[in-house]
């Protein structure tokens, strides 16, 4: 089973438009969400999805209440740590950042985590999954990405979104 796994948002709603396009061309049947959508204002787009929606909220999201609203209509919505198991057995627990996850870790195949804005997938001593699928939004680094992660294989691919372009810069004072 193909899961797409995201974060990071920041209300940049053309780049989580590339994201569903790209989880819905794989045909993800789970997509997660771990944290930072910052506002409501990016979970219509979210109903495009075609795979089941499993998200939590990350340490920006303002009007939680308008989130959780939205949400209903989407997915399932939580507070950090959620855990999640696929129809085929895979183990995944998912937080915004990976600290609060410390103390709970236990026989998960997979821990999905955020809030660094850079993608990372490694694994631990014990096989674990450790993914970070980067910042949708871009605004940090630029470079917007996602993860698709297969069930079975456990193979993983980080998938950049378009580019964007160059930051605006202001120039100094003189």
């Amino acid at each position: 089973m193909k899961i797409g796994i995201m974060a990071d948002i920041h209300d940049n709603v053309d780049n989580l438009r590339h994201a569903i396009r790209i989880f819905n061309a794989a045909q993800c049947r789970l997509v997660l969400l771990a944290g930072d959508f910052v506002s409501p204002l990016v979970v219509p787009s979210m109903r495009k999805l075609t795979g089941r929606v499993v998200a939590c909220f990350g340490d920006n999201d303002g009007n939680q209440r308008g989130i959780i609203g939205g949400m209903q209509i989407v997915g399932t919505l939580g507070y950090s740590p959620m855990c999640v198991q696929t129809p085929d057995g895979l183990k995944i627990v998912m937080a915004h950042q990976l600290d609060d996850m410390r103390d709970c870790l236990g026989d998960e195949d997979v821990v999905v985590f955020a809030h660094t804005h850079r993608p990372s997938i490694v694994k631990d001593r014990n096989g674990r999954l450790f993914i970070n699928p980067g910042e949708v939004g871009g605004w940090m680094f630029r470079k917007p990405s996602v993860v698709i992660l297969d069930s079975e294989s456990r193979e993983t691919e980080v998938v950049p979104l378009p580019d964007m372009g160059d930051a605006v810069v202001i120039p100094e004072p003189g």
